[in-house]
């Protein structure tokens, strides 16, 4: 580093992105992304006319797509911000809402420790419990920011809506943060609660399944009160955060909503096909609501099954954390990869 960094920044850990290996040809399973590409209405929308228009700043506001994301999701447009990626709203309401502590789960989205060093906070973790499961009384009473990702990043593992509701109710004067960037596969949204509570705060994006990671396009809903906060963050930091094709493409995948309902019914299915046959192979697999599950199995540890399947061409995710060091995060992708990574599991095994 540098003589010039700030002090406070000095002893901070970064975030660790998944691997963008460039030029090798992989079976990629390590980033949860999505196997399908984009509505083709997305690609309409992305027309020579409007890439000339790239001269021009974006609607600062991105109307065309909190209009369609109100009409989809049944919110006032007053009740929506939109953001560079989930991430970046993540990080707004940590600098908005965050104060002197955040608490959530010991296992979770890495960018939460992240955000609470960057942004001042103490990070109070959790521990998740024998199932991989959140404990839902550990938040009841926060006094301060709660954020719990539903279904939970690294592991899948979801809680109800009723789970969530209680949190809220034992936290009337705190905030609490639902990220929802898994739950369109199959857990059940927050999003019926925001008119009840105005300590509701839920993000999404459009990376996992709307099929636009390489877009970032995020989406962050509350009431009208919480949004004006977030915005009084953005303007005072990007106001100009999402591009112009990055507005239409978003506004387009949420309005294909056929495609859309294809693609996730089709990753449900290669899920639960790919955990039975894991199942027979031995591998004990983390029931999961999200498009990613965590598997490992007693006979290999989790960094060398992450090698082998690598030395095979197979790219998965592997995390060092004591709790989950045996288990590799295999994401969901189209059925022939699903069988090439179990056909190499069984080969590895043998």
């Amino acid at each position: 580093m540098s003589r010039f960094l700030n002090e406070k920044y000095k002893t901070l850990e970064p975030y660790t992105p998944g691997e963008q290996p460039q030029g090798v040809k992989l079976i990629k399973l390590n980033t949860n992304e999505s196997p399908f590409p984009p509505s083709p209405k997305v690609i309409e929308a992305i027309k020579e006319a409007e890439i000339e228009k790239l001269n021009l700043y974006p609607d600062p506001e991105a109307k065309v797509l909190t209009k369609a994301a109100s009409a989809y999701y049944n919110v006032p447009e007053s009740g929506i911000i939109a953001g560079n990626g989930s991430d970046e709203l993540l990080a707004f309401a940590f600098m908005a809402f965050g104060g002197d502590k955040v608490v959530f789960p010991d296992i979770s989205y890495g960018f939460y420790r992240v955000y609470a060093d960057v942004f001042g906070a103490k990070a109070e973790k959790y521990p998740l419990d024998d199932n991989f499961m959140i404990t839902v009384e550990d938040y009841f009473d926060a006094g301060c920011l709660v954020v719990l990702a539903n279904p939970n990043a690294q592991t899948g593992t979801a809680l109800t809506r009723a789970d969530i509701e209680k949190v809220l109710k034992t936290n009337k004067n705190s905030l609490v943060l639902v990220d929802e960037a898994y739950v369109n596969f199959g857990a059940e949204s927050s999003l019926q609660l925001i008119p009840e509570y105005d300590n509701l705060l839920v993000i999404q994006t459009l990376s996992k399944s709307r099929n636009l990671a390489g877009a970032r396009v995020g989406l962050a809903f509350a009431d009208g009160e919480i949004i004006k906060d977030l915005n009084k963050i953005k303007y005072s930091f990007n106001s100009y955060n999402l591009s112009r094709l990055s507005i239409l493409a978003g506004a387009a995948a949420i309005n294909d909503r056929q495609y859309y309902e294809n693609c996730i019914k089709e990753i449900k299915s290669t899920r639960k096909e790919f955990v039975e046959n894991m199942e027979k192979l031995g591998f004990t697999v983390v029931p999961s609501l999200a498009n990613f599950v965590l598997a490992r199995h007693g006979r290999i540890t989790g960094g060398e099954f992450y090698k082998a399947l690598k030395d095979r061409n197979i790219l998965v995710r592997h995390f060092g954390d004591e709790r989950i060091k045996d288990f590799v995060r295999i994401t969901i992708g189209k059925k022939g990869e699903m069988d090439a990574l179990c056909a190499a599991a069984k080969e590895i095994l043998a």
